[in-house]
């Protein structure tokens, strides 16, 4: 299963890490970081990535939430039924500007290890799948 990791810049170390232990997990991540090169068109990459995922992180911090990348990704799984149920907010730091929509998820604390993040999301999506 492909899992789409939304997140703005400012969180990179963490979207990095948390990717690493999704992977270990068997799940395959789209990082732009990882996907996207120099000289592609990356709103084309993006919403091809978009459509071949079936479930998404998003990362909750002050500057992903200030976003508008993040929340076009956002509103995008919020949109279709490929990723009901899979999707997966994670407070990598306070913000009081959470989109009223995520804040009717169980959001994940990054508090926690991005191992034990990445099992409770990995074990999700076994229920689901």
């Amino acid at each position: 299963m492909q899992v789409f990791l939304s997140y703005e810049n400012s969180d990179k170390e963490f979207a990095s890490a948390l990717s690493s232990e999704l992977e270990r997990r068997g799940l395959s991540v789209w990082l732009d970081n990882k996907n996207l090169l120099p000289g592609d068109n990356w709103s084309l990459e993006i919403g091809k990535a978009l459509a071949k995922s079936q479930a998404m992180v998003v990362l909750i911090s002050p500057e992903s939430m200030r976003s508008n990348k993040v929340r076009q990704e956002i509103e995008y799984a919020l949109g279709h039924s490929s990723y009901e149920h899979r999707l997966f907010p994670v407070e990598v730091r306070p913000t009081d500007e959470v989109p009223w929509i995520l804040r009717k998820f169980n959001i994940l604390r990054g508090t926690q290890s991005a191992a034990k993040i990445s099992q409770t999301i990995a074990d999700a999506l076994g229920q689901v799948a």
